[in-house]
């Protein structure tokens, strides 16, 4: 129960805590629970995304969103409640530092385009529209540094890492025209077997 004063009589009257606006407590494993530490100047890379190499910047920002329990902001499994849930305004706030982290990791120039998005996943939704198309062209970017590259003053370290970064980046790439059918035939396995041998040579 509240006591409500009527400073007019000078009466007092008691209603039901339920009427009394009360802080909702969100425990740390809840998407909508925002840590102490984290503000809305935190970047979630060291390397601000400039328009090259969008696949690793993307798996950085998807890594550190898991860490803070974000990723439903940007995937869709942590939708917008109704303005009537007790949620919305909690919702509201960690959507807007979701929103800032993504945009404080981008250069300034791809920053300024994607300023006046809705939401994150808006944001996320025009980067990945923007940037993670495969084609043609940049498949035969990748084959050909990949063909072109020779260790010729690098360690065996740098040279297998780099190595190593051009054959993911070109797998990622394929897979979005890999056949996701049930292969019965046993030909799939062969193309693939026949992939990782050629990796070999």
């Amino acid at each position: 129960m509240v006591e409500v004063v009527n400073h007019v009589t000078g009466s007092s009257s008691s209603v039901p805590s339920s009427s009394a606006a009360a802080p909702i407590n969100f425990d740390a494993g809840s998407p909508l629970y925002i840590h102490p530490s984290d503000s809305a100047g935190s970047v979630l890379v060291p390397v601000p995304f400039d328009g090259a190499g969008f696949r690793s910047w993307k798996r950085s920002v998807l890594r550190s969103l898991s860490v803070k329990n974000k990723l439903g902001f940007i995937n869709g499994e942590c939708m917008k409640p109704s303005p009537q849930s007790p949620d919305y305004r909690q919702w509201e706030r960690c959507d807007a530092m979701v929103t800032s982290w993504i945009l404080n990791s981008l250069s300034k120039e791809i920053a300024d385009s994607v300023e006046y998005v809705f939401d994150s996943l808006e944001l996320w939704r025009e980067l990945q529209d923007r940037y993670d198309q495969t084609n043609g062209a940049k498949l035969y970017q990748i084959q050909k540094e990949i063909n072109d590259l020779n260790q010729g003053i690098l360690d065996i370290t740098s040279y297998y890492t780099r190595m190593k970064k051009l054959w993911e980046e070109l797998t990622t790439l394929s897979a979005k025209s890999i056949c996701s059918c049930t292969c019965t035939c046993g030909a799939k396995q062969t193309m693939h077997k026949a992939e990782q041998d050629r990796r070999l040579i």
